[in-house]
């Protein structure tokens, strides 16, 4: 069987190289950083963040400060980065394929994946859980209930375009069903309410849920992948939703820390030089995706950005279909006829 497992890929790390901002001299920042979260504290982004932050600013020798702006679906947050003043000292973090699509949903506009200079520390996989005591048991029994039941199963995301959102969207296409979304200001949040019992189910990320799973408040149904996914801590690996619906596209979703374009070139540089030696060799980043159950795959440069869009395309695309998008994609690049990245 295959196994989702939280391990470092040298093969891929190797495969970045420096960038021309990287032959700028080294940064020394004057005055503290900040990472503006968009999304509440304890959720996917802030939790990979939070370990990031104290990484980096061991090696910047400056405080990285890191404040959770949520609201949205991540937007509020966003929006006030790409409006700041573009001095080096204000970034953000998310899932990359929100910063790629905020145009697409109408949240922010005129903005795209390459108003970043982009930091990918981990991917995340979305996990379907129910609370502990449920009637369901295994997913085939829960999607024989959305199918029947529709609109009075609940789910607890932390909105349309986070990614329990997008993940239980994405089971709705394929699936054929409808169900009725309850939104919180964050993952975290969200994965509390279900445990409560406040939801039948959350689609949220695994890193959100694996205390909750861990210690038995929910109970794991299928991971959104085609191969199973271990937890630490966890007696069985969580089966992949690729058992139920074979035909299910999923894409890893990434996430990072984002400085904005038009930032300083030593700002840049200083950040390409740490990212390399520093975080994607970083013991404490894949002990926090061995014990969360995210994957550790860092990359940063030209290398983050190419696997940054297969997940960007796949929710780009899927706001179309849905008919939610508000712009077509291929305003910011993406063609939802052939499914890929064309020339602007």
């Amino acid at each position: 069987m295959n196994v989702i497992k939280a391990t470092l890929s040298s093969g891929l790390i190797a495969a970045v190289t420096l960038t021309g901002a990287a032959l700028a001299e080294d940064w020394q920042p004057t005055k503290p950083i900040n990472i503006i979260v968009p999304w509440g504290a304890g959720g996917s982004t802030d939790q990979v963040t939070r370990v990031t932050a104290a990484l980096l600013e061991e090696h910047l020798g400056q405080s990285v400060v890191v404040v959770n702006q949520s609201g949205a679906s991540g937007a509020i947050g966003t929006r006030e980065v790409l409006e700041s003043a573009r001095d080096g000292y204000t970034w953000t973090a998310n899932a990359i394929a929100n910063n790629a699509n905020y145009s697409i949903t109408g949240l922010i506009e005129d903005t795209d994946i390459d108003d970043w200079h982009i930091y990918l520390s981990v991917a995340n996989v979305p996990v379907v859980s129910v609370p502990s005591n449920s009637e369901f048991d295994s997913f085939g029994e829960l999607l024989e209930a959305l199918n029947e039941r529709g609109n009075q199963i609940t789910v607890a995301t932390a909105g349309v375009t986070s990614s329990g959102g997008t993940a239980i969207a994405t089971l709705s296409d394929e699936g054929g069903f409808d169900y009725n979304m309850i939104t919180y200001d964050g993952g975290n949040p969200a994965v509390v309410a279900a445990a409560r019992g406040e939801a039948m189910l959350t689609t949220q990320l695994a890193v959100e849920q694996a205390e909750m799973l861990r210690g038995g408040r929910l109970k794991p149904l299928a991971v959104l992948s085609d191969r199973s996914l271990t937890i630490d801590g966890m007696d069985e690996p969580i089966p992949p939703i690729t058992e139920w619906l074979p035909d299910i596209h999923v894409a890893p979703d990434y996430f990072g820390i984002f400085i904005p374009r038009g930032a300083p070139d030593e700002v840049v540089a200083t950040m390409d030089r740490i990212w390399e030696e520093h975080i994607m060799t970083s013991q404490e980043l894949q002990d926090y995706a061995d014990r969360q159950g995210a994957i550790f795959d860092p990359s940063y440069g030209d290398e983050a950005r190419e696997r940054a869009m297969p997940i960007a395309i796949q929710e780009a695309c899927a706001y179309v279909d849905r008919g939610e998008a508000e712009i077509d994609p291929i305003e910011i690049g993406i063609d939802c006829e052939t499914r890929s990245e064309v020339s602007q």
